[in-house]
């Protein structure tokens, strides 16, 4: 079965998972790239946020204010649905194996943070191969810069914010200076590239 099988896509679809990452600034970024995103989207999106793992996170109804699809903590062993936005609850990294099955591990913090951004891209390359497409969006620090690479390794997509539009520049930079990056974009732009890649409106 190949990486695009997995994600259940074909010619006019050639996306089967969405992953985004922030950190510092993240809510409001992840609330302008989300809320744009159409009703009817027809991929998974999983998200990691850098949250406080001290306290419980009311991210998943904050963020599902701010879009038409539903946005749900994720679970461990849960299937990935499509149209469906999946939070990594605070103090987990989020995984997605084969087929979209969701995995939460407590493992060591990677670049000092749990979830991980590197940890999720890596997997979604992994799982979906040419049929993913990676976000960076603001943030402190490297997170995601690991996983840039491994997504694009195997054929995926991989959008950042523009670090001169990022409230937090760390993040952004670390993952264009991978040098694997496919389109570096001005925050309002985000939303509408991925959905017109992953509805197949663009070449």
């Amino acid at each position: 079965m190949s990486a695009r099988e997995l994600g259940d896509t074909g010619p006019a679809n050639p996306y089967g998972i969405v992953a985004i990452a922030a950190s510092a600034g993240g809510i409001t970024a992840l609330s302008r790239v989300l809320g744009s995103l159409p009703a009817g989207f027809p991929v998974p999106v999983v998200v990691v946020q850098h949250l406080d793992r001290r306290h419980e996170t009311v991210i998943a109804s904050v963020l599902g204010r701010r879009t038409t699809l539903p946005v749900v903590l994720a679970s461990a062993d849960e299937q990935a649905g499509p149209g469906t936005i999946y939070v990594a609850p605070p103090n987990y990294h989020l995984l997605v194996g084969a087929g979209g099955t969701l995995t939460l591990s407590s493992s060591e913090l990677v670049h000092f943070v749990r979830p991980s951004a590197d940890l999720l891209f890596e997997s979604v390359a992994g799982a979906y191969g040419a049929a993913a497409l990676a976000c960076v969006l603001t943030g402190s620090g490297q997170d995601g810069a690991m996983g840039v690479n491994a997504v694009k390794s195997r054929g995926g997509t991989v959008i950042v914010e523009d670090p001169k539009s990022a409230e937090f520049k760390g993040m952004p930079e670390a993952a264009v200076a991978t040098g694997s990056v496919d389109f570096v974009l001005p925050l309002d732009e985000i939303g509408s590239v991925i959905t017109g890649l992953v509805m197949g409106r663009m070449s």
